[in-house]
């Protein structure tokens, strides 16, 4: 049976705050999608971006950006004011993001409302308490990132970066507020978006995600877990990730992103892939796996690079990960994101896990 739907991100929709959010108008987008008879609203990454804004360079793959808050709901439930938020500089075109002026508007604003939540009698802990492992390590992660003005882990002095554990125990003692802060933008973008899911699916709606297959080198999921990715004893990349030259570029995409260690992934049954596919099932009703041919064969371009020129193709890790996932959780329902130059094994792969592919 053949059903349709549109591609609309969620930062695309209109908004008086500078940027989409889940606000009326996303209530009134699915209203739309209904009454024209379609059946599947897709949107882009949800994740919290990172320096340029992309959202397939996240600071975590298990959070939200807090962008995407409705502030409206935040003035319901009376912790900010219509003027408040009327008084903030946005910007001035309604048709462009100026992502420089939210980022400095839309964080003041944000922090009020945690403040004003807390003199209600909450706590910190009672917003971690509501979201996953992971999404509480990606809260101290921003609460450290911001003590040392944003820089990436990468950058950061070496106790630090090597978590060591004297280290560790004094931040969290130091930083427990900044780490509350991001915890309630989590619990709120949490509360907000399941609540539009919700209204989606009654009006017989469903949300195709997205996830990049790769995470940033700048994210809580490579500070946390260095094991999964292609680092040295120093926890540099090895390699990094990328496409070859062809007809549109003579020297390749150098895309950056820290490549993973495959063979630790499959000796822990790809533990960390499990957890992030139940999460991303959670959020979304189908998941599109963006770049899917990385599963069989990933371009690897050593790092340090200045293009991708001499990068070279090594193999994924194949049907496995997705008969594990089968495993787990029955049939998926995944769109496997398979643009580009398709060699037989990944025409074969795509076949094999059932997955529909996509044609532009």
């Amino acid at each position: 049976m053949r059903e349709c739907g549109m591609l609309l991100p969620v930062a695309s929709l209109p908004s008086k705050y500078g940027i989409g959010a889940f606000s009326k108008e996303a209530y009134e987008f699915i209203d739309t999608l209904k009454e024209a008879g379609q059946h599947y609203w897709q949107i882009l990454p949800l994740g919290p971006t990172s320096y340029g804004d992309s959202p397939y360079q996240s600071f975590s793959a298990f959070a939200g950006n807090p962008y995407f808050i409705d502030l409206d709901k935040l003035v319901e439930e009376g912790l900010l004011t219509k003027e408040e938020c009327d008084s903030a500089d946005f910007g001035s075109n309604p048709r462009d993001i100026d992502y420089g002026k939210i980022y400095f508007n839309r964080f003041p604003l944000l922090r009020k409302a945690y403040e004003r939540w807390l003199k209600d009698g909450h706590t910190a802990a009672e917003a971690r308490e509501k979201l996953w492992s992971e999404t509480v390590e990606y809260c101290f992660y921003m609460a450290v990132k911001n003590q040392n003005k944003g820089r990436s882990w990468t950058e950061w002095n070496e106790d630090i970066r090597l978590q060591k554990r004297e280290a560790m125990e004094r931040l969290q003692y130091e930083l427990a507020d900044e780490a509350g802060f991001y915890a309630f933008l989590q619990m709120k973008f949490e509360e907000q978006w399941s609540a539009l899911k919700s209204y989606a699916n009654e009006k017989g709606i469903r949300i195709i995600g997205d996830i990049p297959i790769y995470v940033a080198l700048d994210s809580a999921d490579t500070w946390y877990h260095p094991e999964l990715f292609q680092f040295d004893e120093n926890r540099e990349p090895v390699a990094v990730a990328g496409c070859p030259p062809d007809g549109f570029s003579a020297t390749g995409q150098l895309w950056g992103n820290p490549l993973y260690q495959w063979e630790y992934h499959g000796k822990t049954g790809y533990q960390w892939w499990m957890r992030r596919m139940e999460y991303s099932f959670r959020m979304y009703d189908v998941v599109r796996v963006d770049h899917f041919r990385g599963f069989d064969e990933y371009y690897s371009i050593p790092a340090g690079s200045e293009n991708a020129i001499h990068g070279t193709w090594e193999k994924g890790p194949g049907i496995e990960i997705f008969q594990k996932m089968q495993e787990k959780f029955g049939k998926l329902d995944i769109i496997a994101e398979d643009l580009g130059f398709l060699t037989p094994s990944v025409l074969k792969l795509v076949k094999d896990t059932g997955f529909p592919g996509m044609k532009v």
